[in-house]
């Protein structure tokens, strides 16, 4: 079945807006896992204006499923980080400093050589590498010749089209994920998926080992709770067995 985990990263900016520890971020992570998330995701930034270095050191002996940390590995602090923490999985983003959020995924080809010899660092830590992509079998056969373990597919234009049709939408994410298998690197994904858009993903999508969420889920708890919002996501993903 494909994995569900949640991203923090929303509660670390509701939490740094009045400063102080409400909501508290480690509470929130370890009542996640209780409620059913089988990892956590952070994404640190430079500016640290949600998830901070700090609430990553302190997350990793907190964290008992699959501690997943994504950011650019171009940022030596970044690089650090990961190093000391040593999480299962760290996913590489080609972020710029102070980007809003995820836009796009490597051009695994350019880059091929630094990320061949970032992977080869983290991967001798015992770390589990995934490299964030967009959905094209170049750039995903470019992933594979780096040798990292994952793909983690970038599913914006997925969501942005799912409403007006659904199987143009998924259709380059079948092809993607029919190589990503073919050259037997794993997939997983994330970015804008939903409750509207999640089961209908994890069905089209060959041997999808794992979805990242965080912005959707956590609006939804805003509605329906934090543990409700986690076990309806796990729902999501259990339909398509």
């Amino acid at each position: 079945m494909t994995r569900l985990s949640v991203n923090i990263n929303k509660i670390a900016t509701l939490r740094n807006a009045r400063g102080g520890n409400t909501p508290n971020l480690l509470k929130m992570a370890t009542d996640a896992e209780s409620f059913g998330a089988q990892g956590i995701t952070v994404h640190p930034r430079p500016d640290e204006r949600h998830i901070t270095y700090k609430d990553v050191l302190n997350l990793k002996p907190l964290v008992t499923t699959e501690f997943n940390i994504e950011g650019n590995p171009k940022e030596d602090k970044f690089v650090k980080l990961v190093l000391e923490t040593c999480p299962e999985q760290v996913t590489l983003v080609p972020d710029s400093v102070g980007q809003l959020t995820s836009n796009h995924g490597w051009d695994t080809i350019t880059n091929r050589d630094y990320l061949t010899d970032i992977i080869a660092v983290f991967k001798a830590k015992g770390i589990r590498t995934s490299i964030f992509v967009d959905a094209n079998e170049q750039m995903i056969e470019g992933a594979k010749y780096t040798g990292a373990d994952r793909i983690e597919l970038y599913t914006e234009s997925f969501a942005s089209g799912y409403a007006a049709d659904k199987e143009s939408a998924i259709a380059p994410f079948i092809l993607a994920g029919k190589k990503a298998n073919e050259l037997g690197i794993g997939i997983n994904a994330g970015h804008d998926l939903s409750l509207e858009n999640l089961t209908y993903f994890a069905q089209n999508v060959p041997n999808l080992l794992e979805v990242s969420i965080g912005h959707a889920l956590v609006a939804d708890a805003l509605y329906v709770g934090w543990e409700n919002a986690i076990r309806m996501y796990r729902g999501c993903l259990e339909k398509k067995n």
